[in-house]
């Protein structure tokens, strides 16, 4: 069945969406008791060092401006996010303010009834300072979220390791890719980091090979109509198998999680372990958090996804996301106000700062000194058009059974067909 509500899933410069949305115990909707204070509850992915330490210093500097009101404020590890807050919000007792989704995930949010519409409450200069980037959070004309980070994908790799494998050039074809990950593997270095036991990171691997053969039409006319019958997504499965087939990426990848510890992909990229991790603009942040010092990595480098030899997507096109926060629905108005507070340009460049990551904000993005997101900035700002993240665009029963096949199909379990059918079938039960 189509669905009746439908963000737009790919569209202009910087108009993608988060991957991530939060969740813990619940408690939303506080009006207020009657002594006229405000209570909210605040659910946020940063669980440890300067990303969780900017969330409490903001929520602490937003109280004393605004006596009476509280919040409590609940960091949750990303991977249990979703399933927790889609309970909460199904059980009306969700959080005030969470990081919400776009695409597929926000329309369904939306459809339930279950979000505040903070079209006419966000300020001016807000609007102003992040433009398009509203795009990903709104859904028939309305805002439904506030941008914090824009966050493009591609592919983070640490220069020593090219330098020792002897790779002067970042690749810009899979043939090169391939080639680089002969070198390396020549070196005995692990040429890719993969944690597919989260199954996303393994999945981004089959969304941009779909970038790149399925045309921007293709991908969101899929979004509409609910079919994946084109032969664009069996040439990406196989563009996957065909990469897999090489063994580009480190003994173990099946079982590894993609954040979490020195064992994790960011933490083997943290640790010289190895040399390539396809992931969205958050990764210098994770990846500084897991290294010895837990300070930037100072050779960390970024290019873009490699082109395909065939395929109807522009070789230029770039996947990724952008990170926002909502209100639910039954949230008081001091919620939006918090929205607002953290927008500002101050706020702004210390999110970017805590997090390593390009705020949405473009007064805010003149802090950016990371070079490898450096890098990302300038290629993103020229890129034809952005798709969000697949498991997003299409909603979250097609992306589980998405991003499950491509799991599938790395453990000898599926092939390119068998993920089209599963996608296919997962939307033919909505």
């Amino acid at each position: 069945m189509m669905r009746k509500t439908r963000a737009s899933g790919i569209v202009a410069l910087g108009a993608t969406v988060a991957l991530l949305a939060t969740a813990c115990s619940g408690g939303g909707g506080n009006e207020g008791g009657s002594d006229g204070e405000v209570s909210m509850t605040f659910w946020h992915n940063s669980t440890t060092g300067p990303g969780k330490a900017f969330w409490e210093d903001t929520v602490a500097a937003f109280e004393e401006a605004n006596p009476g009101v509280t919040i409590d404020v609940q960091s949750i590890q990303n991977e249990d996010m979703d399933g927790k807050l889609q309970t909460a919000l199904n059980s009306g007792d969700a959080p005030d303010i969470f990081m919400a989704r776009g695409g597929g995930k926000l329309a369904d949010v939306v459809e339930a009834g279950q979000i505040m519409d903070l079209t006419d409450s966000i300020d001016e200069a807000t609007k102003t300072n992040v433009g398009a980037g509203f795009d990903a959070f709104t859904v028939d004309g309305k805002i439904y979220g506030m941008p914090t980070a824009i966050l493009p994908g591609g592919l983070f790799y640490s220069q020593d390791l090219f330098d020792e494998a002897g790779i002067t050039e970042t690749p810009t074809t899979i043939d090169e890719l391939n080639d680089a990950v002969s070198a390396l593997k020549d070196k005995d270095i692990s040429p890719i980091a993969l944690g597919a036991k989260d199954a996303w990171p393994a999945a981004h691997w089959f969304y941009f090979f779909a970038l790149r053969e399925c045309s921007q039409e293709t991908l969101e006319t899929a979004a509409q109509s609910r079919s994946f019958d084109d032969d664009c997504w069996i040439a990406a499965g196989e563009d996957l198998q065909a990469l897999s087939e090489t063994e580009p990426f480190q003994d173990g990848y099946l079982t590894a999680t993609a954040q979490q510890g020195a064992g994790s992909s960011a933490g083997l990229i943290a640790n010289h372990k190895a040399a390539m991790e396809l992931m969205g603009a958050w990764d210098p942040g994770v990846i500084a958090g897991l290294t010895p010092d837990q300070k930037p990595l100072k050779d960390l480098g970024w290019f873009p996804f490699p082109a395909t030899e065939s395929g109807d997507g522009d070789p230029a096109a770039f996947m990724g996301g952008v990170d926002g926060y909502s209100c639910f629905v039954e949230a008081p108005p001091e919620c939006a106000d918090f929205l607002n507070f953290f927008m500002q340009k101050e706020y702004q460049e210390n999110y970017a700062e805590a997090f390593v990551t390009l705020p949405a904000s473009k007064e805010a993005q003149g802090v950016v000194t990371d070079p490898a997101l450096q890098s990302v900035l300038a290629a993103y700002n020229e890129a034809p058009y952005v798709s969000v993240w697949l498991d997003t665009l299409y909603g979250q029963n097609v992306g589980n059974a998405l991003n499950a096949g491509v799991v599938e199909m790395l453990a000898g379990d599926g092939t390119p067909q068998s993920i089209v059918d599963a996608v296919n079938a997962a939307a033919a039960m909505e």
